[in-house]
């Protein structure tokens, strides 16, 4: 029997330490919490403790830095990737979804006045 893992949701990293682990400042993982970007859990004294999976979404949200992308657009990014995240997960759930299928008779049909190719030109 293995050594069990973690859970990557569950919040063991104190900020500083976070912050070390992503190679951002305290201050700047503040800022990403203040804009929405993140929501790490808190203890009850109100600490806040960060998950793998936060450390992940800080690393995204320097990527995305990276790519020249301000924090506005890196929050509706996110948002996308979340929604597509789980989006994916609900069809994994739903095996029917894998295996429908749309006929190839319902399929939509080109029409065309001609079988000349159409010109391109502007």
């Amino acid at each position: 029997m293995g050594v069990p893992r973690p859970d990557e949701a569950r919040g063991v990293y104190g900020i500083s330490v976070a912050a070390e682990l992503v190679g951002m400042g305290v201050q700047t993982l503040r800022l990403y919490e203040a804009r929405g970007l993140l929501e790490p859990d808190r203890t009850e004294g109100g600490t806040r403790r960060y998950s793998a999976y936060d450390l992940d979404r800080l690393r995204r949200i320097g990527d995305l830095l990276d790519a020249g992308l301000n924090l506005a657009g890196i929050g509706m990014v996110m948002d996308l990737q979340d929604e597509n995240t789980q989006l994916r997960a609900d069809k994994e759930k739903q095996p029917w979804l894998t295996t429908a299928s749309i006929p190839a008779s319902r399929s939509p049909k080109r029409t065309s006045s001609s079988s000349k190719p159409r010109s391109t030109r502007c």
